[in-house]
């Protein structure tokens, strides 16, 4: 009973993981905004363009959408990359049927000779598909 519940634990957290793995690339600039909140005084102290000035407006702001604007480039060139490679690669998978001719049973059936009578014989063939489509 102990190994199920850690085994559907271990599923739990597995799915949940690659649910967060999925999620990841679409919070992208959420991170780089939270990357640049934590570490905007220092941006504004060192990296900032206008640092030097004595009423310094930007705070950094500058390399904000420095880095946004990388992280937006970086994620096209990446889209185009993929779709390139979803173009280039193209998989076809061809069966190749090797069909055997079966010798037909042939059996005279004579069904109807007059509206009147009853028929003579009855064929006990059935046609069974080949097995390579089942």
């Amino acid at each position: 009973m102990h190994s199920k519940t850690t085994k559907h634990t271990l599923k739990r957290l597995f799915v949940i993981f690659l649910s967060c793995m999925l999620l990841v690339p679409s919070f992208g600039s959420f991170f780089v905004y939270t990357s640049f909140k934590l570490n905007q005084e220092e941006i504004s102290k060192t990296i900032c363009v206008q640092r030097k000035m004595v009423f310094n407006t930007c705070n950094g702001r500058c390399e904000l959408q420095k880095s946004l604007k990388k992280y937006a480039d970086n994620e096209k060139r990446m889209q185009n990359n993929l779709k390139e490679k979803v173009e280039v690669v193209y998989i076809q998978n061809t069966p190749t049927a090797n069909f055997k001719l079966v010798t037909l049973i042939e059996s005279e059936v004579r069904i109807f000779n007059s509206l009147n009578e009853k028929p003579i014989s009855v064929s006990n063939s059935i046609f069974h598909p080949p097995s390579y489509f089942i």
